[in-house]
């Protein structure tokens, strides 16, 4: 395994200024390298280290479906329950006659929404991609005056779990469910019914059940605040000016701070020692250190795709083609350097990505803090690396 490659291609995009810097890691069976390039800052930075923390944004999606796997292995929830059990505010929700029509313009829904739904993101409501991402449409523009912020994490919601269901409940839903799959929104209003089910703080949940029996201490929705004060700056190409601009709306003293929202979305830091630590446990089919924590056949679900041809084409670019299981995407048609279905994984906003391959037993993770890596093609580098 030669991740010499993984660090010739990442150090030549630091060299181009594309990102100040990143941490990789690739592990095949036991062999784990790391590798760590170039600085957290354009300017004023420090060198990136093994252990620097990252906001890893939709890296949360699949933690989140682990530990909702968990509660439903101990019958707390059931995959096939109505969300109104948990969440009475959503009862009797109505669908949009069309999404891009006035919001009193409804139809009942067929049934209602389930659990499954929000892990499948099937749940008739989430990021629209026609014929713009999030279209000016009534129902888009009511969600964002209602700061429920159900796409990009900043600004953060003022809203506590209790008070964003209440005011989520207020809108229809785009769809009908189980029609399309529509990406996010699921994961936020299931982070709220895992909190409920667990009747603690769904920070609190996570670390219970998953972090502390994986030895993650410091993955989590908050930092102690001298190690919030070592996040990396973010940074995403401002479409005005063309220039690679610094993200202030969270900074790095906000993570010092429990977040009113925590949001299942995408909220939690982490490292790639901690995050593999997690998605080495999905490889080893949900065993970590001799420990059973999920189930075979949890692990089976989550990983396996779970949408029709129908509803991936749904996704468009965001799924591009993959599958999807309970909080991540799933290879269906595999392409070069991938030889077999059946690699999983995701990737967040902030330029976070991971993926498992269960067929050479090999995982991949790369963090910076920079949106653009995820599409500039330095996310297809990295994997082209990984595989050379």
């Amino acid at each position: 395994m030669q991740t010499s490659k993984v660090r010739e291609a990442m150090a030549a995009r630091v060299g181009r200024g594309e990102f100040p810097g990143i941490v990789t890691l690739v592990a095949r069976g036991d062999d784990v390298r790391v590798e760590a390039i170039g600085d957290t800052a354009f300017r004023g930075g420090v060198p990136m280290r093994r252990d620097t923390i990252f906001r890893i944004a939709s890296l949360t999606k699949p933690v989140l479906a682990a530990v909702t796997m968990i509660l439903v292995e101990d019958d707390i929830i059931d995959l096939e329950e109505p969300v109104h059990r948990l969440l009475p505010e959503l009862a009797g929700q109505r669908v949009l006659a069309r999404v891009d029509g006035p919001l009193d313009e409804t139809v009942p829904a067929r049934r209602p929404v389930t659990v499954e739904d929000l892990l499948t993101f099937r749940n008739g409501f989430g990021t629209l991609i026609e014929p713009t991402f999030d279209p000016p449409f009534p129902v888009v523009e009511a969600a964002a005056r209602l700061r429920l912020v159900l796409g990009a994490p900043d600004p953060r919601t003022p809203h506590d779990p209790d008070e964003w269901i209440r005011h989520f409940a207020t809108l229809p839903l785009m769809y009908q469910p189980g029609e399309r799959w529509q990406y996010n929104v699921g994961s936020l209003i299931l982070g709220v019914l895992l909190a409920r089910a667990a009747r603690q703080p769904l920070g609190e949940l996570m670390r219970e059940r998953l972090f502390a029996p994986l030895g993650m201490a410091e993955t989590g929705f908050r930092l102690p605040a001298e190690r919030a004060a070592q996040l990396p700056a973010c940074y995403q190409t401002d479409p005005a000016s063309g220039e690679l601009t610094e993200q202030t709306a969270s900074p790095p003293e906000v993570w010092s701070r429990p977040p009113v929202f925590p949001s299942g979305a995408g909220g939690l830091v982490s490292t790639v020692d901690e995050f593999h630590t997690f998605v080495r446990m999905l490889l080893r089919r949900g065993v970590h250190g001799g420990t059973r924590l999920l189930s075979e056949q949890s692990v089976e679900l989550m990983t396996t795709n779970r949408l029709t041809p129908e509803q991936i084409a749904t996704g468009g670019v965001l799924l591009d083609g993959s599958g999807w299981g309970f909080g991540m995407g799933v290879t269906l048609t595999p392409s070069p350097p991938v030889t077999h279905a059946g690699q999983y994984g995701w990737s967040g906003g902030s330029g976070t990505t991971w993926f498992n391959d269960p067929h050479q037993d090999l995982t991949a993770i790369a963090m910076t803090q920079v949106s653009d890596f995820l599409w500039s093609g330095a996310l297809t580098d990295f994997r082209q690396a990984v595989y050379a």
